[in-house]
């Protein structure tokens, strides 16, 4: 598959994956897809609490979803997709800094550098970012003496 289209299909997923977030309170939606070594997909949506510091991010649920199902080593990109539940103005989001951690975390157990897209919903405006790009000077399992696992 081209490039483009990999890319497009993927943000077309967080797109789809947008749709289903529980968004009570902030009224923002976020999707977030991730691409594995099979191609495979696996989504995430965000998920809004009252108590707030429960909510969770879309992508901490798919990247929790993916390590759910054993592959987390196997994760190679992600897209993230997000915006006013109202189709307010399309504006890039990018991952907060704890989900920006959760990426450090994926990209150290894979063993690989991930692409990171960051994209509008309608996809006419894209980031082609790396957790480097997103968290320099990151912490994570290597500094702990812990490298790269295959549990797949």
């Amino acid at each position: 598959m081209h490039d483009e289209q990999r890319v497009g299909q993927l943000i077309e997923a967080a797109r789809n994956a947008m749709a289903h977030a529980h968004a009570p309170y902030s009224r923002f939606a976020v999707g977030a897809a991730v691409r594995l070594t099979d191609g495979s997909i696996v989504t995430g949506c965000n998920f809004e609490n009252a108590s707030y510091g429960l909510s969770l991010c879309a992508e901490t649920v798919a990247l929790a979803t993916v390590n759910a199902q054993g592959r987390f080593a196997d994760v190679t990109e992600i897209a993230v997709v997000g915006g006013a539940m109202d189709g307010g103005e399309e504006a890039l989001v990018t991952p907060c800094g704890r989900c920006r951690q959760i990426m450090n975390e994926a990209e150290q157990m894979a063993g690989r550098t991930l692409a990171i897209y960051c994209a509008t919903p309608s996809g006419d405006r894209i980031l082609d970012l790396t957790v480097a790009d997103l968290l320099p000077h990151a912490f994570g399992p290597a500094d702990l003496g812990i490298g790269p696992t295959k549990k797949s």
